[in-house]
């Protein structure tokens, strides 16, 4: 199973995530298929391909709970319906 999740990246009191493509069984810092974009909590910046993402959503990849949620935050609802 393919799923649309997070990979921590950056030094230790300043993370940024990965927004990242990878099937389930790979550990979350292992080998991804596709980088869709990141997230940096700090600035609070969301940057996501939508094209690919769009692509790899419809073709089936499930997102984690966190990954939905930004991408709500980032579309404002609408790419998810």
């Amino acid at each position: 199973m393919i799923k649309i999740r997070l990979q921590k990246k950056g030094k230790k009191h300043f993370t940024i995530f990965s927004i990242v493509v990878a099937n389930i069984k790979s550990p979350r810092d292992g080998k991804i298929i596709q980088k869709l974009g990141y997230y940096n909590p700090h600035k609070k910046i969301i940057k996501i391909n939508k094209k690919n993402f769009i692509k790899w959503f419809k073709n089936g990849a499930k997102l984690t709970n966190t990954v939905k949620y930004l991408i709500k935050k980032k579309f404002n609802n609408n790419i998810l319906n």
